[in-house]
């Protein structure tokens, strides 16, 4: 296959970055997207240029860290999958690929298509943590839970972090992220003790972060990698008000 990489290039943060061209004919549609990237910069080093920074690590569709705006979508054109799983099969023969990194102020560049997520880290970190017994592991019916309710928990503890829900949404947002490490823990008994104080503290950071608001068009949900759904930002807003 041979395909045309429009990719974005920036040297750091503070450097005004442009799109760069590759017409690049050696790949398979075998490949991972991330592959292609590697023979890509392979090529590049080759040739004595610097290659194209991005992201990766577990290329198991787990840490999120892979993620960069691929025509238009975040992760790529195919929905429910991160980067690293995202096939050249999915492309053909001739193909112009516009590669980005996420455009959100809150996720400032570091360079090419690798940004800061740390902010998402800090709106962790103001969550705080739960109160539970330690040592051995407790029987399984120690502490009932509804099924419903555990099922609802599991599926908002998918959220890995990747931002996809950010760099879609129009006002850059946050709510899907943090409704999602909200609901994790508030369906369960554990999660009610510090339920107030842990709503409070990660919607202010979130603020005073500068994300923006709820856009309610269902962007972050139609482009999550997870299928995080957005009546977990129904359920975070309800826990935002019982807490005050």
């Amino acid at each position: 296959m041979k395909v045309k990489l429009r990719i974005w290039r920036q040297e750091n943060a503070n450097s005004k970055g442009s799109f760069r061209i590759y017409d690049f004919d050696e790949v398979s549609p075998e490949m991972s997207f991330l592959e292609m990237l590697d023979a890509l910069n392979t090529k590049l080093i080759g040739e004595g240029t610097d290659p194209v920074a991005y992201e990766h690590d577990c290329r198991e569709g787990i840490c999120g860290t892979c993620g960069m705006y691929i025509n238009g979508h975040p992760h790529g054109p195919v929905q429910g999958i991160t980067t690293c799983h995202l096939s050249m099969r999915y492309f053909n023969d001739g193909d112009t690929i516009t590669v980005e990194p996420w455009r959100a102020k809150t996720f400032p560049v570091i360079k090419d298509l690798v940004i800061d997520r740390s902010a998402f880290d800090k709106i962790q970190i103001a969550g705080g943590f739960i109160s539970t017994n330690v040592g051995s592991a407790p029987d399984s019916h120690a502490i009932p839970v509804n099924k419903k309710d555990a099922d609802d928990a599991f599926d908002a503890s998918l959220c890995i972090g990747c931002g996809a829900c950010v760099a879609t949404c129009k006002n850059a947002s946050a709510m899907l992220f943090v409704s999602a490490k909200i609901s994790q823990y508030a369906l369960f008994p554990q999660g009610k003790i510090e339920a107030k104080e842990r709503v409070r503290n990660m919607v202010a950071t979130m603020d005073e972060l500068g994300f923006g608001n709820c856009s309610n068009t269902g962007a972050c949900e139609a482009e999550c990698p997870k299928n995080i759904k957005i009546i977990n930002i129904a359920r975070l807003n309800r826990e935002f008000f019982k807490a005050y």
